[in-house]
């Protein structure tokens, strides 16, 4: 099977494309190489599995052209390539819609003109239920929880594009989602959480968990927005691209539909009162941190019901917080030179 990651050479691509080569599979990573451990992941996958062992195209979703020559013969698509900050899709707005938005609908096109049939999975977000201000919350001395939804937000919480981001990654979650009832196209949908694990280049606008192990590692300046106490549902990027799998294994079943992939209410941790003591005890100090606002868009809480993901897929999460944690803090120690 020949697949294409768009994004492939990105946190989570490249850690996928490492597992399709570890399996001996034919892979082309499309990636414009912009962000800053692009060409540093790139590195590290020639040196692991050699020079010739994948084909790189350097392009843009935004290449419509180029993206379809490519997409023509790829059996599976896995959509990673996008614009992946709230805060920098309020400040660049047309950016964030050209590159999500309009990018993912490049996708979706090549996909449909494509005469493989192939299978295409898109890397959606929580984002797309917005804020959720109609969902009661209850505030402990640590975190925010939901007051009622036990297992967290399910894919049938209505979708509320809050933030730019919200708006450009929802409407892309949409077309993947309508090209498959329109057109048939063999797409699934996966509403990710907060994603983390090793080749993840955090910073202070994306990548939480890894931005905080970087700057505390390396002694950036941390700075914590609202009260510390929102809460996320962490997922390890093992445990991810084990949902990629299983998605793709099982095509024929779940063409159309829609999964929440996360860590779910077991894996839920608040981003200051949960977090940084984990941390701390691996740094063995105490972590200086500074205090602003909240952020545009920033959810008190957010963890997802998983169980649809978990019954359809076969899946569920293995890592838990703290070993996940201290795989991406030792793995950041290793590698400190990288930061």
């Amino acid at each position: 099977m020949k697949y294409l990651i768009t994004g492939g050479a990105g946190f989570i691509g490249s850690n996928y494309v490492n597992r399709l080569l570890e399996r001996g599979e034919d892979v082309v990573v499309y990636d414009n190489l912009s962000r800053a451990g692009a060409p540093r992941n790139v590195d590290w996958l020639r040196q692991t599995h050699g020079s010739d062992s994948f084909q790189l195209v350097t392009g843009d979703v935004r290449d419509a052209a180029l993206l379809t020559s490519t997409a023509k013969d790829a059996d599976i698509i896995v959509h990673l390539a996008g614009q992946v900050a709230v805060t920098t899709s309020v400040l660049h707005p047309r950016d964030d819609f050209d590159i999500n938005a309009l990018g993912t609908f490049n996708v979706v096109e090549a996909a449909r003109l494509s005469e493989r049939n192939p299978i295409l999975i898109y890397a959606s977000t929580n984002k797309v239920y917005g804020g959720m201000e109609d969902v009661p919350l209850a505030e402990s001395a640590t975190r925010w929880q939901y007051a009622n939804l036990t297992h967290g937000c399910p894919e049938s919480q209505p979708l509320d594009f809050h933030s730019p981001y919200g708006c450009s990654k929802g409407t892309g979650d949409q077309y993947v989602r309508d090209y498959a009832r329109i057109y048939g196209l063999r797409s699934v949908v996966l509403r990710q959480s907060c994603i983390y694990g090793p080749r993840q280049f955090g910073v202070e606008d994306q990548g939480w968990v890894a931005w905080f192990i970087i700057a505390a590692i390396t002694g950036k300046a941390i700075t914590i927005y609202g009260d510390g106490k929102q809460v996320r549902d962490v997922l390890y990027v093992d445990d991810l691209l084990n949902a990629y799998d299983a998605a793709i294994k099982n095509i024929d079943a779940v063409a159309g539909k829609v999964y929440n992939i996360g860590g779910g209410a077991e894996n839920v941790m608040s981003i200051y009162a949960e977090f940084f003591p984990i941390l701390e005890n691996l740094l063995g100090r105490k972590i200086p941190v500074a205090r602003d606002d909240w952020r545009p868009g920033d959810q008190r809480v957010f963890y997802a019901d998983i169980r649809k993901a978990m019954q359809d897929l076969n899946w569920q999460p293995k890592v838990d917080v703290k070993s996940g944690i201290k795989k991406l803090y030792e793995w950041v120690v290793t590698n400190r030179d990288l930061f």
